[in-house]
Order: structure tokens, then sequence, then C-alpha cells
């Protein structure tokens, strides 16, 4: 395996993923258990003064599935809020945040990646009436039949009867004149010199008419509630009559960027730096099915940052950096000033571990994102999507492993997340892929579920989809 911080010569790795203290308690830990190879601590690591910590002492972080199903759960706890306080009326805020989660009539054109909140029944039998299902005549029983010279268009009102004997060009989606026997494609038909109409093949009664109601009749269901709308969807409601949908609607986020060393143009410069949080997070969030309602820059103050958590209305509220124990880290002082209760206070997982979920209202969280930004994209798959995803009411992707083409080096105690390609039926790891790197994960499928303690070559690692790259339904970014 390689060793940690070096890969191929890259540096990979800083001092949120894999301290020297943890680095050496891993090879004494594999020592004694008589394990296989491990990775050896970086050339430039000097031994650790002190102890190998105590779980307590490390940290009172929650595992990294415990932290995805409290995000779930408290989600899903917001929603039997809003619901209840919805049915009793609930005046004020909360009621307001009742009102807007609860299902909404949406525009076709608006209702992508959405989840049906009531079920779609046809308002019309499919089709409405007996149509062509091929381009041709619309015939009268046996052949040969004398064709009219006017045809039949689709959109046009209903043509007269044919009387046996009888032909007329037909277009498909063209409503069957009555007393019509079937369709005769153009393929399968010729004319003589006095034009009439000879058929090349058998044909049967009823042949390429698509009768009324074949499809379904008015008032059948067609899809459940619960159902996620993909185009196919958008497409059989319009069929079945609907101009609107009713759906849960998006969860509404304002996202807080935190941080007087964030710049938003130009190069870095006098210890500033690029703020990549800022434009990267709303795609983001609206890919994993959110209305972004605001994103706002807060300056390393603490009353500013007081005065923006208590004025978001919004279902979910997430800010970037200030998590940790630093002199300008005023996340966790501001929770508790305003009577959050913290659900999650630190992950074991890297990176990203200072990432905390809070309850900020009874309707609404705080998800605290770590500063740098694959330890926030780290947060935002950790906390942000299982939260969002059920307030939403979307299914939850089904998951999946593939081995990995190489060995990746894990953390002693804490699960990690590696951006990795696809390739096949195997994950390629990437490299750059320390906390401040996005290098790794813009060229990235997926990211790779690494266990503590590595996984070889070959193992087989859990993967949760870019939503981008998935394939599915996720990427509604407008």
């Amino acid at each position: 395996m390689t060793a940690p911080g070096l890969r191929n010569g890259a540096p990979v790795e800083d001092s949120d993923d894999l301290d020297v203290e943890e680095a050496l308690a891993l090879v004494r830990e594999a020592k004694d258990d008589g394990a296989g190879p491990v990775p050896a601590p970086a050339p430039h690591a000097q031994p650790a003064e002190r102890h190998r910590p105590a779980p307590a002492e490390r940290h009172r972080a929650t595992s990294w599935p415990q932290a995805r199903e409290t995000a779930a759960r408290a989600a899903r706890a917001a929603r039997s809020a809003r619901t209840a306080a919805g049915a009793a009326g609930t005046a004020g805020a909360t009621g307001s945040a009742a009102f807007q989660r609860a299902p909404v009539s949406v525009p076709l054109g608006d209702a992508l990646g959405l989840v049906l909140a009531a079920p779609l029944a046809a308002l019309t039998d499919l089709p409405s009436f007996d149509t062509s299902a091929m381009d041709g005549w619309a015939v009268a029983g046996p052949g040969p039949w004398a064709v009219r010279e006017e045809g039949v268009l689709a959109g046009h009102a209903q043509p007269a009867p044919l009387t046996d004997g009888e032909a007329v060009r037909i277009a498909t989606g063209a409503r069957i004149p009555a007393d019509t026997t079937a369709v005769l494609r153009t393929e399968h038909g010729r004319t003589d010199a006095q034009g009439r109409l000879h058929a090349t093949r058998d044909m049967v009664p009823g042949q390429d008419i698509r009768p009324r109601g074949q499809e379904c009749r008015s008032g059948d269901q067609l899809l459940p509630v619960g159902t996620q709308i993909t185009p196919a969807v958008l497409g059989l409601a319009a069929a079945a009559g609907y101009d609107t949908v009713t759906v849960v609607p998006r969860p509404r986020v304002e996202v807080l960027v935190l941080g007087d060393e964030l710049l938003a143009e130009g190069l870095p410069r006098e210890g500033l730096i690029r703020d990549a949080l800022g434009p990267m997070l709303p795609p983001w969030l609206r890919a994993l099915g959110a209305e972004v309602v605001a994103v706002r820059r807060v300056h390393d103050d603490a009353e500013a940052l007081h005065k923006a958590i208590t004025a978001a209305t919004a279902d979910l509220v997430i800010t970037t950096g200030g998590t940790a124990a630093g002199p300008v880290d005023h996340v966790h002082p501001t929770l508790q000033r305003i009577g959050a209760e913290l659900l999650v206070d630190g992950v074991e997982v890297r990176p990203g571990h200072p990432m905390l979920l809070a309850r900020t209202k009874d309707d609404q969280h705080l998800v605290g994102l770590p500063g740098n930004p694959l330890a926030a994209v780290s947060g935002l798959f950790t906390l942000a999507e299982p939260l969002l995803r059920t307030l939403a009411a979307r299914p939850a992707p089904e998951p999946y492993t593939l081995p990995l083409t190489e060995a990746v080096h894990g953390h002693p105690y804490d699960t990690r997340l590696i951006p990795v390609v696809l390739r096949g039926d195997r994950a390629v790891p990437l490299h750059y892929n320390g906390p401040a790197m996005l290098r790794g994960v813009a060229a990235a499928d997926a990211l790779a579920v690494v266990p503590p303690g590595g996984a070889r070559a070959g193992d087989e690692a859990e993967l949760l989809d870019l939503p981008w790259a998935s394939a599915g339904i996720g990427v509604c970014f407008t």
C-alpha cells in the first residue's frame, strides 16, 4: 500500500486526514495484530511524544453510517412536525414553514426530479379515441379497395365512415373512420392501373389500430405517491391530461459562506484565497434536489453569524468553515447561544470530520461543513444528502460496490471518502484527494467508502455516485 502523504510523488494528505500520531498508531496496531503490510508514515514524520489517545479522548464523533442515519431521521422528524403543525393550522413561523413544505401543485415544466405527493390518475382514456398506429390506409372489408381522394390527418375531426370495399389514406395518430376493419401499412400496399388498392401480405382485423383505452381508462391509477418524476413521467402526465402535478416541494436551503480570507474574484493575494465553496455548493445542492434561496457571505464575526442564522427561514441552513475550535470558529458558540440541539458533533470520516448537524428550530436544521473544499464535499454526502433526500421524499439510491484497482491507505479509526473514476466494473482511486483539494473530485464519477485501516487492490468498496455522473434524475441544476 502507498505511504500516507505521497503517491507517485504527489502529496495526497494533510493534517485533517492522517496525523503523525495516528499513522504511528496504525503501524503499531498492525504489528501487534500480526497483520500484513501497512502504510508507512510519510518520510518527514517524527515520532509522536504523546500517548495514543483513548477513543473518548480523540473525539466524541459519530460513526459515518450512524451520522447519515441521524440526518435522515432528523428530516423525518421535521417532516412529521410540519405535517402536525399544518394539520393544526399553527400560526407564526412554524405554521409558515408547514405551509411551505405542504404538497404543492407545479407546472409540468417545473416538476422534473420532484416526488409525487398525490397519485397520478388518468384524466382521460389513453388513447382517447381509436387511432392509427401507422402511416398507410384505413380499409373496410376485404380488398381490393377503392381509395378516397381526401386523406385523414392527425389532429383533424372525426372522418366520414367507410363502407365495405373502401379505403382512405391515413397518417399515424389520426382518428380511425367508423367501420374501419384495419390499417394497411404503406409498405404493405400497392395500387393498380385503375387506382385500386391491393394488400401485398395477409392482414387481420384490427391490425395497426390503437383502440380507445388500450393503455388506460379514465380514473386508472398510473403512478403511486412517492414516484420520482423523470422525463418519462412528465410525458405520461401530459398524455393523461395534466398541466400540473401535485408534488413534495424542494427543500429550501440557505448557504452561509464564512471567512474573512475569501476572495470572490481574481487571483489569490496577500494571504487571501479564492472562495471555492460559494460557486460549488449551490449547483451541487440543486443537483441533490434542493432549492437554494440565498447564498450569503458572512465575516468572521460572532454577531454577524448569529444574525445570519437566526434570520434564516429555509428548511436547511448550511455554513462553511468555523466548525472547529479556532479563535474565529463561531459556529458552536452560536448554536449554543440560540439553544440549538446538536445532533451530530463530528463524524468519524476523513476528510471532513469536524462537520456537524444541529436542529435550530422544530422545522429547521443546520449542517456545518468544514472549510476545506473536499472536506465540505464529504459533509454534503454525509449529512446534507440524507437530510435533503428525506425532506424531499426521494428514494435512497441503491447501494453498490466495485473492486478497487489499487490499494488505498486508511485512517486508523475513521472511514475515508476517496474520489474514484469508474472504468468498466472497477473503481480507480484518484490522486489529489487531500481535504483542501478539488482536483481529484473534479474528475471523479463517485466517492469510494474506504473502511478504517484501508483497502487492498481488488477489495470491494461501496460507492457514492456524484449526482451528475450517475445518469440519474439527480441532475436538476435549474
